[in-house]
């Protein structure tokens, strides 16, 4: 959905870039991989929510590597977290009370937050 929404993130992914329909980006090995590891990042964050230098360090990295090697706009962070917000409350639509959408709304912020301090810190510049 995040690619259908936004099809200028794909200028970022050689792989798939060129690719205009959902069924085949959702089939692409690439963008499976990747997503478990977009994925994987968050679930080390909810993880490590107690522990601020662990979710401070996830995120850095992920900052710094989109900001230095991948050259992404910070704003599809943004963007990205905001299209997860809305597939999650989607899917547990049932389970999705104004408390856990508070609770992944402040998650969007801090994944969004600590991720622009990495660009910052780095001295990203478009």
């Amino acid at each position: 959905r995040f690619f259908v929404n936004f099809p200028s993130a794909k200028q970022y992914f050689s792989q798939f870039k060129h690719m205009e329909d959902p069924l085949e980006m959702e089939r692409s090995l690439q963008l499976r991989k990747h997503a478990r590891r977009v994925m994987g990042a968050i679930n080390t964050v909810v993880e490590n929510l107690n522990d601020s230098e662990k979710v401070s360090s996830v995120l850095a990295l992920v900052g710094k590597a989109h900001a230095l090697k991948h050259k992404v706009e910070p704003i599809y962070f943004k963007k990205l977290t905001g299209v997860m917000l809305e597939v999650i409350a989607e899917e547990y639509a049932n389970d999705f009370t104004p408390e856990v959408h508070s609770a992944w709304t402040k998650m969007k912020t801090l994944i969004y937050t600590h991720v622009t301090a990495a660009y910052k810190e780095v001295g990203w510049a478009q």
